[in-house]
C-alpha cells in the first residue's frame, strides 16, 4: 500500500473549508483511490500549512494512475494551482518498517 500525502499553503485569502471541500471531491470519483482524508488547519502558527491531503493507494502503478486521471487533473489540480501558493508532498510504503 501506498500513502501520498500532500500539504498546501494556500494564497492569502483563499478558502480553506472551500479547498477540502475540492479535494474530498475525488472521493467516488478517482477508482484508485481505496482511503482519503483531508484536514484543515486550526492553529495558524507561522509553520502551519492550510490543508493536508492523505490518501491510500493499492501500489506505485495505483499513484501513476492518480496522478494522471482525468478528473484528479483537469478539475482538481486545475482548482488547487488557482489557490496554492506552495506545497510539499511524500510518497512512502505503509507497513514497511
Amino acid at each position: 500500500m501506498i500513502r501520498h500525502i500532500v500539504c498546501f499553503k494556500l494564497k492569502p485569502g483563499e478558502n480553506s473549508e472551500k479547498t477540502a471541500d475540492v479535494l474530498l471531491s475525488m472521493k467516488g470519483r478517482v477508482p484508485q483511490l481505496i482511503d482519503i482524508e483531508v484536514g484543515v488547519d486550526f492553529l495558524h502558527s507561522a509553520r502551519s500549512c492550510d490543508v493536508v491531503l492523505s490518501v491510500l493507494l493499492e501500489n506505485k502503478e495505483a499513484l501513476t494512475a492518480y496522478q494522471s486521471h482525468p478528473y484528479h487533473c483537469e478539475t482538481v489540480k486545475k482548482y488547487m494551482h488557482a489557490v496554492v501558493e506552495s506545497s510539499v508532498s511524500a510518497d512512502f510504503e505503509v507497513g514497511k518498517n
